[in-house]
């Protein structure tokens, strides 16, 4: 932090809070304050105001939820420095690190259902994983990550990014901040006990879901000072018809079980209403994304004022 920056950026806001608030209702006064404040705050460079990041959760095609959330944050200017996804996370948040516009993030949603990425899930290839006793290879969403990430490593990204896998021998954590992206996303969503581990360095990985539904350390150790999380949790009631949902529930309220404790170390959490969504329902993925785009924008207010009261302090630094 510049002390120099932050005494005029002080300095400025200070002088104009009088006027500001006498000219208003006393009902209006915060929010013009806010306003009056969040425009300048916002014209510093990260560095100068604490650096923010999104770490966006599990949750299979509901997931698809986040697109709405940085949707909303695009629009309502507020910055987004950092970047962390955990499963459909990292795929969302890569696409967004990568520079990919968040208009071509709500295409890739609304195609899912012709993309067929449910294929992967699909009779005959289960019955295959039940006959042979080999697990399955994702190859439809193989293919949509390597087309849209393959040949980016983590230094070329637009956005700073990390996402989480597992590694399916020993329950380790392994957070990717470096080397290829693909890989990494490849490996984060990759379910456990259906996809078969994908094998890079020495290790076994499988979706990062299981010890790491909520991203938040992960954006902390890329930079973040102040991360709002996108959490969609598991809400659907209705009894799984077969081995391979069965096992999805279960992976499913596991991450909703972690998500409990872990959206306590954000400093803001987005809650979308998408838990009637299935973790393969992804021809559900544009539905989920609105959802998405309204739980911020109904908390965006919030969202605003916690950040806001939150970078006071580093700017008083040096005053």
């Amino acid at each position: 932090m510049k002390p120099l920056c932050a005494k005029r950026f002080l300095t400025a806001v200070l002088l104009a809070l009088p006027c500001a608030a006498a000219a208003a209702p006393a009902a209006s006064r915060e929010a013009l304050l806010l306003d009056l404040f969040w425009d300048r705050l916002v014209s510093l460079p990260a560095g100068e105001r604490p650096v923010t990041g999104v770490a966006l959760s599990g949750g299979g095609a509901r997931g698809f939820a986040h697109t709405g959330v940085l949707e909303a944050l695009l629009y309502a200017g507020f910055p987004v420095d950092r970047v962390s996804g955990t499963s459909m996370g990292s795929v969302i948040g890569g696409f967004y690190a990568s520079g990919m516009p968040v208009e071509k993030i709500w295409e890739f949603g609304r195609r899912t259902s012709e993309l067929r990425l449910d294929r992967d899930f699909g009779g005959v290839r289960l019955l295959n994983l039940l006959l042979t006793e080999k697990l399955i290879s994702p190859k439809y969403i193989t293919q949509v990550i390597e087309d849209n990430l393959g040949g980016r490593d983590f230094s070329s990204l637009r956005t700073p990014f990390a996402c989480v896998a597992m590694d399916f021998r020993t329950g380790e954590r392994i957070i990717f901040d470096e080397g290829p992206v693909a890989v990494a996303v490849r490996a984060s969503v990759n379910l456990p006990g259906i996809f078969a581990p994908v094998e890079y360095r020495h290790r076994y990985l499988v979706d990062g879901g299981v010890v790491d539904f909520i991203p938040i350390d992960a954006a902390r150790g890329i930079g973040a000072e102040w991360v709002l999380a996108s959490v969609t949790e598991n809400s659907v009631d209705e009894m799984p018809s077969n081995v391979l949902l069965s096992l999805l529930q279960v992976i499913d309220i596991r991450g909703s079980i972690l998500a409990e404790s872990q959206e306590k170390g954000a400093d803001f959490v987005v809650k979308p209403r998408a838990g009637g969504i299935k973790v393969a329902d992804f021809e559900r993925c544009a539905e989920a994304g609105e959802l998405g785009r309204a739980a911020a924008w109904a908390a965006m207010d919030g969202i605003r004022r916690a950040y806001a009261l939150r970078s006071a302090g580093p700017l008083l630094e040096g005053l």
